[in-house]
């Protein structure tokens, strides 16, 4: 059995005080702005965290601009206002046919949409996302991610949750599965059945323990997303990401920077990012054969911003 050796670190440099510099006049300005801002704000941020973020002592580049973001922005809110203006017109009616209709277009919209926010969401990002001058890139088909969407959801209605953790598994297992660094890919490999059993024990770990068993909870499901995750290169070769987090870091990580927010009245906040951070970049690590060196440039830039706006106006996250 080949031995895999560690070769590539992760690591964050980024520090407090830079951080709470470009939040606070991110969030000064959004204010000043009635949150016209807010697309430049969020691209700043990004920024700063591509920018600080390093593998092999090499920063990861995030290329996209406020001026797509606004663009967008406000794309995304004249969807959402005509979606919630019909919602509100027909509950306003103050007819039972009119309100059933109004909630059943509100979730029809909601479910429509959140494939086309996921597939949009990443084929940005990534598209605007580099590292030591190569692409990143998505390729995921659309129809297939609604097939996986409208299927697995039927499933977690009909079995009340429980198929959630398959539905969750095959969506990261498809989304990832099609990121493209340059010639290289990703993979992974979640089960359904594995990640069930796992939050069914934290969850009643934590119930019996009285909330203590959280931070081991969180560690198990940190440390299963990272131990599923893989990066394929040409030829067969391969870098596997490992995770060494614990639940005492856990605990010292979310206590500590809960306690550095809440007595800061909210000015710690940026610190505890950085905390965060510096803690996962720390506890991820890289090991293979792969040489990145052997990567070339296969993916395009993608420019439409409007998908990871939705995205943030649905709040769905990005999970790689």
């Amino acid at each position: 059995m080949e031995m895999l050796t560690p070769r590539k670190r992760l690591s964050f440099t980024g520090n407090g005080g830079e951080l709470f510099s470009v939040m606070i006049v991110n969030w000064l300005l959004t204010f000043i702005t009635l949150g016209l801002y807010y697309p430049w704000a969020k691209a700043r941020r990004l920024q700063y965290f591509y920018d600080h973020l390093e593998l092999d002592g090499h920063p990861f580049h995030f290329r996209g601009t406020g001026r797509e973001m606004f663009i967008g922005f406000i794309k995304a809110v004249v969807l959402f206002g005509v979606i919630y203006g019909a919602f509100f017109a027909l509950t306003w009616m103050q007819e039972d046919w009119a309100s059933l209709l109004a909630y059943l277009l509100l979730f029809s919209a909601i479910i429509a949409l959140t494939p086309l926010v996921i597939h949009g969401t990443y084929r940005y990002r990534m598209g605007r996302s580099s590292w030591r001058g190569i692409h990143f890139g998505y390729r995921g088909d659309l129809k297939e991610l609604y097939g996986i969407c409208i299927r697995d959801g039927i499933l977690t209605l009909v079995t009340f949750g429980i198929y959630g953790a398959w539905f969750q598994m095959n969506l990261r297992n498809y989304v990832v599965g099609h990121i493209r660094y340059g010639s290289s890919s990703f993979q992974y490999k979640g089960d359904g059945l594995d990640f069930f059993l796992m939050n069914l024990k934290g969850y009643l770990l934590t119930i019996f323990t009285f909330g203590i068993y959280s931070f081991w909870w969180q560690r198990d499901i940190f440390n299963y997303y990272v131990n599923n995750l893989s990066w394929q290169f040409p030829e067969g070769r391969r870098i596997q990401f490992n995770s060494s987090a614990t639940g005492g870091g856990f605990f010292g990580l979310l206590v500590g920077n809960f306690f550095l927010v809440v007595f800061t009245l909210g000015i710690g906040l940026a610190w505890a990012h950085v905390r965060m951070m510096r803690y996962i970049m720390a506890n991820v690590e890289m090991v293979g054969d792969a040489d990145l060196d052997s990567v070339v440039q296969t993916e395009q830039e993608h420019a439409s911003a409007t998908a990871d706006e939705l995205g943030d106006i649905m709040d769905i996250g990005i999970f790689l």
